[in-house]
């Protein structure tokens, strides 16, 4: 059975019986609330609120700003395998994910060994080498192809093709 709806569960239940406890003991809540706020037992209206719990307000906020980073900075740098808390300092999938070695699939849930470094960075150079061969036979023929079209058509094509058939029969009395 999966964690997540039963925590879900939980949460609502523990929120609604402490909505009904409240309810039931609303003067003994709502006092506690005043006291420990600061709203009685001072000279003003609200003065114990601003210049005691309400006072702490820009406090939580830069808390609040502190956490959001943290929590942004984590989730940038950790595995993106999900529930995994571990940095991620691999990359998998071309770049795209961040995964730990654990989750890694050319590690095999194995911290990565000399020579399985060795191995993997021999065969990515393998295959930067036949990308880069595939890369050059694509730009030989594109090449090749404009070359070929321009020899064989336009308004000079027939000019071009008749001298070259009249050089190659005259006779060479040159030598």
């Amino acid at each position: 059975m999966r964690r997540r709806p039963i925590i879900t569960v939980g949460l609502i239940c523990a929120a609604v019986a402490g909505v009904v406890l409240w309810v039931i003991h609303g003067r003994l809540v709502g006092h506690w609330l005043q006291v420990h706020t600061g709203t009685v037992n001072e000279p003003g209206p609200y003065y114990g609120f601003w210049s005691g719990f309400g006072s702490d307000l820009t406090e939580f906020g830069i808390i609040g700003a502190i956490a959001t980073g943290v929590y942004q900075l984590v989730r940038k740098y950790n595995c993106h395998h999900p529930g995994c808390w571990r940095v991620g300092n691999h990359l998998a999938a071309g770049g795209e994910f961040m995964l730990c070695y654990r989750h890694h699939p050319g590690y095999q849930g194995k911290k990565p060994t000399h020579d399985l470094i060795q191995r993997m960075h021999r065969e990515h150079l393998e295959r930067q080498a036949a990308m880069l061969g595939q890369l050059h036979e694509v730009h030989e023929q594109l090449i090749a192809k404009p070359a070929a079209a321009h020899r064989g058509s336009g308004p000079d094509a027939a000019t071009a093709q008749a001298t070259r058939s009249a050089n190659a029969q005259a006779p060479r009395d040159a030598e």
